[in-house]
């Protein structure tokens, strides 16, 4: 059975260590600052719980995104070009150039090991926001992880999305052992949230009864109306508390993936 280990380093950006394979989601190293944007100033209030020199080299970037600075801050950009590969969305990887890697919803790719151990990584659709937000949005994808060691169930790792259609098929196409939603109910343009509300995660873990909830992306940014103890407090008095797992920032957690 492959061996799990995820360290939060804050907002959307943690380490996942499996199978031999080092991957970051959303790199995000800078220390707290201001991002104008056009229609909002987002504020980044937490610097990283690990720095990227302390993080190392990777063998691949989950890029969710790269249009918006809780996903991709300026550090994280710098961090891109240390990693072995990277993986965005098509749009994403047109911006970046470089050994940018685009991939479609349900496009995969496929890490080697050393040891000749296998990475499949599936690419899985998102929706950043409510119905019709896209053209503002922009293009968002998620990701599964498959490692070829038997009896290891995959990993799934959201993006920026909210529930919808898309998150239920990869529910109906997949069983994973650990489920990583971007949460925090992220808030910039309207009076609608543009990631994972706690309801939303809610409907997460009950699509996938049998993964623990890892959620990402709900501290260091003012944008997020809603953080992990939301979480705890929901999901403690509906009575399957045990499903949700809260990383605490800077430290490796073992989670069995069997």
């Amino acid at each position: 059975m492959t061996s799990l280990k995820l360290t939060l380093i804050g907002g959307p950006t943690a380490l996942i260590e499996m199978g031999g394979f080092r991957l970051l989601t959303d790199p995000t190293f800078d220390a707290p600052g201001e991002y104008p944007l056009p229609h909002v100033t987002l504020v980044k209030t937490a610097g990283p719980a690990r720095s990227a020199a302390e993080i190392g080299r990777v063998d691949a970037v989950l890029l969710s995104h790269d249009q918006h600075a809780d996903n991709l801050d300026r550090s994280g950009r710098t961090f891109l070009a240390q990693a072995e590969r990277m993986f965005t969305t098509i749009a994403g990887a047109e911006r970046l150039g470089a050994h940018a890697e685009g991939l479609r919803p349900w496009d995969s790719a496929t890490l080697t090991g050393q040891g000749g151990q296998r990475l499949v990584i599936t690419a899985t659709p998102a929706r950043h926001g409510p119905a019709g937000i896209e053209p503002l949005s922009g293009e968002v994808i998620g990701f599964v992880l498959h490692s070829d060691d038997p009896g290891t169930r995959p990993i799934y790792i959201t993006g920026d999305t909210v529930w919808y259609d898309g998150v239920a098929e990869v529910a109906r196409r997949f069983k994973p052992g650990v489920v990583m939603p971007f949460a925090g109910a992220a808030q910039t343009r309207g009076p609608f949230h543009l990631t994972m509300d706690v309801n939303d995660v809610i409907e997460t873990a009950r699509a996938f009864p049998e993964a623990r909830i890892v959620p990402l992306h709900c501290d260091g940014w003012r944008h997020f109306m809603q953080n992990a103890d939301d979480l705890r407090k929901s999901f403690d008095a509906l009575g399957f508390g045990a499903q949700l797992l809260l990383l605490t920032p800077g430290v490796a957690t073992d989670i069995p993936l069997s």
